[in-house]
């Protein structure tokens, strides 16, 4: 397994820990299918969805919350 230096990710600003979760992120999805998920994860995506199918103008796109995590 390879050492990661925790405290020099501690020292990034938020966008750029952000950016760099959306790299890791990015490198699981192919493999995504082949995690677990437990049934409350399952309840929960399910219900988000069907918040979404209700409303689905309250949603925003992802350069809009990007901007919104790096104003703050």
């Amino acid at each position: 397994m390879v050492k990661i230096d925790m405290e020099a990710i501690r020292r990034l600003s938020v966008p750029d820990r952000v950016r760099l979760m959306n790299e890791i992120w990015d490198t699981l999805q192919p493999s995504a299918t082949q995690l677990p998920i437990t049934d409350e994860q399952r309840e929960l995506v399910r219900r988000r969805l069907a918040q979404h199918r209700e409303d689905p103008d309250a949603a925003i796109t992802l350069a809009e919350f990007t901007a919104r995590l790096e104003s703050r």
